[in-house]
């Protein structure tokens, strides 16, 4: 792992490198502490502190300073199925400005590729090389809903797709819910190439069982990408038996 830490850690804008500073050693581990959160997803003080050979005290006190400078934030640690006793552990998060600096390059690099998949493969290869990138993610979503005691799947699924990025939650819409990510780890490529964005869509269909409808997206624009799932509240597992083989995208191709 230490050669992918290295090659994060050489990905930064101007603004963080003001706040890490350049030279000293605390620079150096705040830039680790990054990376770590960046590769393994939220964690916990003491799992960054494994990580990283450091005390939990020495993390805790990188930890203030980036959160000072609102590079992480600091919240509960998602559980799915049955909590144990006591209070939630609580994870650090990249913010969206902690996160940013890290994907510029590899935005570029993700839009060359596939601009080349485009260019010798069509439309049809990106398309492919969306349903591939989205078929692991759409399992672990599978599992996630099917597994958990959350109030409805798309409760689950919003939970889910948080512990990967995605800041979502839901909210009470006219006969069902919206599903609402607040962020897009992928917005800017899924903005040149929104098979990303129809892909991930019908794959939420998949998952909960229920024809949905993409009402907004970050990389068109929007502050947020919505997706209106008609009443899931009354939906019992993560997906009926004769769900929906086919989504509104799929139609509208066709049409």
């Amino acid at each position: 792992m230490k050669s992918s830490q290295s090659a994060t850690t050489g990905v930064r804008g101007n603004r963080t490198t003001q706040v890490l500073g350049t030279a000293d050693s605390d620079a150096s581990t705040r830039q680790r502490v990054l990376s770590s959160i960046l590769e393994h997803g939220p964690s916990t003080a003491a799992a960054l502190a494994d990580r990283l050979g450091l005390t939990p005290a020495a993390i805790r006190r990188h930890l203030d300073v980036l959160g000072e400078h609102a590079l992480v934030e600091s919240r509960e640690q998602r559980v799915y199925g049955s909590r144990g006793r006591g209070r939630p552990a609580r994870v650090f998060a990249l913010t969206d400005t902690g996160r940013a600096d890290f994907y510029t390059a590899y935005d570029d690099l993700a839009i060359e590729v596939l601009e080349y998949l485009s260019d010798t493969g069509g439309s049809d290869a990106v398309r492919r090389f969306a349903e591939r990138r989205m078929a692991q993610a759409e399992e672990r979503f599978r599992t996630a809903v099917a597994e958990t005691e959350a109030e409805t799947p798309t409760v689950a699924l919003a939970e889910a797709l948080s512990t990967e990025g995605y800041v979502a939650s839901t909210r009470p819409a006219m006969a069902g819910e919206q599903l609402c990510q607040h962020h897009c780890p992928v917005a800017h490529v899924a903005e040149r190439f929104p098979e990303l964005c129809e892909v991930e869509t019908e794959a939420f269909a998949r998952v909960l069982g229920v024809h949905v409808q993409r009402l907004a997206t970050i990389a068109h624009g929007d502050g947020v990408c919505t997706t209106h799932v008609p009443d899931v509240s009354q939906l019992t597992g993560p997906a009926r038996p004769g769900g929906p083989d086919r989504t509104e995208n799929d139609a509208n191709r066709e049409a």
